[in-house]
């Protein structure tokens, strides 16, 4: 049988964002969350969450927000505001400019706060936006250091390495004309049996914050719609796939 985990980034990231979360765990089909713990809507979005038994995960974040670290000691990531350097300068940068011990400090303050939080270990641990070696090397770091599960990031296709399963990523909340439904469909119909498959959303609704912050808008209320629609739940029964979330790897 197909291994399907349905995965949401971003708790956290603004109130409106938060909503949906929350109601694709209560009434959909989310059973991981990603929580970024710098944000002012952190403590907002666990308490929507406080009686689910949803799986949490650390969803790092260096590009949204002020760092939990003073500016000053991680002066690659930040600027003269003391927030972080915005997705936009990583995306245009000709190189990596992420110094590697400046970000693992940052990395680590949030995975102290993930503990204060939420009282426990995260169950995954995994970046969010940012494509950078640096980054990517000190989450490793990180996670090897304190034992995390760590969900790394797949390019072309490929499948990570989760416990020693190779699982499968769809991503596609930013391609042009996106319908969540026709990719979650299209991801497995070509998938293989017994094979394990990722599909992370970016569900929630939009307020001034994600308006003004986030590339990404419209797709978040569709994924909401799409994964609380009791069609999807039945599709998905259908085609004979389990639902799984990051403790069944």
């Amino acid at each position: 049988m197909k291994k399907l985990l349905l995965r949401a980034d971003d708790l956290g990231y603004s109130e409106g964002v938060n909503y949906g979360i929350a109601k694709s765990v209560k009434e959909g089909l989310i059973g991981s969350v990603g929580v970024m713990t710098n944000m002012p809507a952190t403590v907002h979005g666990l308490n929507l969450l406080k009686d689910t038994k949803v799986c949490f995960g650390q969803h790092t974040n260096i590009c949204v927000g002020k760092p939990l670290t003073d500016p000053s000691l991680i002066p690659s990531i930040t600027n003269e505001k003391g927030e972080f350097k915005s997705s936009k300068e990583y995306r245009q940068a000709k190189e990596d400019f992420v110094v590697l011990e400046e970000v693992i400090i940052e990395i680590e303050a949030q995975y102290k706060k993930f503990v204060e939080l939420v009282g426990e270990q995260p169950h995954y641990f995994e970046g969010h936006a940012v494509s950078s070696t640096n980054f990517f090397k000190g989450l490793e770091i990180v996670a090897e250091k304190y034992g995390l599960k760590y969900s790394g990031m797949s390019f072309g296709g490929e499948a990570i390495k989760i416990s020693n399963k190779d699982v499968y990523v769809s991503m596609d909340s930013m391609m042009p004309n996106y319908d969540p439904f026709e990719a979650l469909k299209n991801m497995i119909e070509n998938a293989e049996d017994e094979g394990y498959y990722m599909f992370i959303c970016h569900p929630g609704y939009l307020d001034g914050y994600i308006l003004k912050n986030s590339s990404l808008t419209m797709p978040r209320p569709m994924e909401v719609d799409m994964l609380c629609d009791p069609n999807t739940r039945k599709w998905i029964e259908e085609v004979a796939v389990e639902l799984i979330t990051y403790d069944d790897l």
